[in-house]
């Protein structure tokens, strides 16, 4: 299920940072993506994108609203691919200013290194997914509040395994990573990236099996367009078999256009581009 909402105001009325707005002849149909109960307590998303479709928008996305509806819970980024500065100079186009905020916690896991058992000998480059798993599990033990749902997000799984990590290590660590959140009442997500559609590759058949909800960013099938910039389908996981709430199929996928800030959610053939 969608959740859609309608107002009608003038042009140059102030538009939600929260709420994504079309404008139609001076009424604004606002639709809002994702449905705030979709990221919830023990669930794992698995956000696929594509080169020309890039998912980062719905990271940020998730974490700004995150930070926005759950004031006093943090949410934690395990940084593959992206900077601190980035998710700063994104989060301040939302007006939300990370570099200020308590429940913000940004961990780069390529600065994450175990102590060194030999005294005098500095760090390796070596990713160590068990340290990082460590540093996670005391974060989300210290960030536990009644009736708030901490959000850990994985930004590139991916970029992982082309670095080297096997694919039995990277399945061990999801799995790992999947348990402690369920155990500490937290949501994951988990962005991973398809490089051959439309065939799966071993790591991504894994995390099919894993996850909650498959949330597929895709390119348009007629190409890139100025009005479009790509659709959003969501699929059921194993454990939610029973439940058709928010399935998007691709038949009926949504549409986005990304903006300076933030991206505009709409159904399928409702851009005034495409009409």
């Amino acid at each position: 299920m969608r959740a859609l909402f309608v107002s009608v105001a003038h042009d140059n009325s102030p538009k939600s940072d929260i709420q994504c707005t079309l404008a139609c002849n001076n009424t604004y149909w606002t639709m809002q993506f994702p449905a705030p109960d979709l990221v919830s307590s023990r669930r794992l998303l698995l956000i696929t994108d594509q080169l020309p479709a890039p998912a980062d928008f719905l990271l940020h996305r998730f974490l700004h609203l995150h930070l926005k509806q759950s004031k006093t819970t943090k949410c934690i980024v395990l940084a593959v691919s992206e900077s601190l500065e980035r998710w700063k100079s994104i989060a301040s186009k939302a007006n939300t200013n990370l570099a200020h905020s308590e429940f913000f916690e940004f961990l780069d896991v390529f600065d994450q290194h175990p102590p060194s058992r030999n005294h005098g000998e500095g760090h390796t480059n070596k990713i160590s997914l068990k340290y990082i798993y460590d540093l996670l599990s005391v974060n989300l033990s210290d960030s536990r509040t009644n009736g708030q749902i901490p959000l850990v997000i994985l930004d590139d799984i991916t970029l992982l395994e082309w670095l080297g990590i096997s694919l039995i290590d990277l399945s061990r660590f999801t799995r790992a990573l999947r348990t402690l959140c369920v155990k500490m009442d937290a949501a994951l997500v988990v962005r991973h990236h398809i490089v051959t559609p439309p065939e799966p590759d071993a790591l991504l058949q894994h995390l099919l099996q894993l996850c909650t909800y498959h949330i597929e960013v895709r390119p348009l099938a007629s190409g890139r367009s100025g009005a479009v910039s790509g659709e959003i389908c969501v699929h059921l996981g194993p454990s939610m078999k029973d439940t058709n709430e928010h399935i998007i199929s691709r038949t009926s996928a949504l549409q986005y256009r990304l903006t300076e800030s933030s991206a505009i959610f709409f159904d399928k053939g409702t851009s005034t581009g495409v009409l």
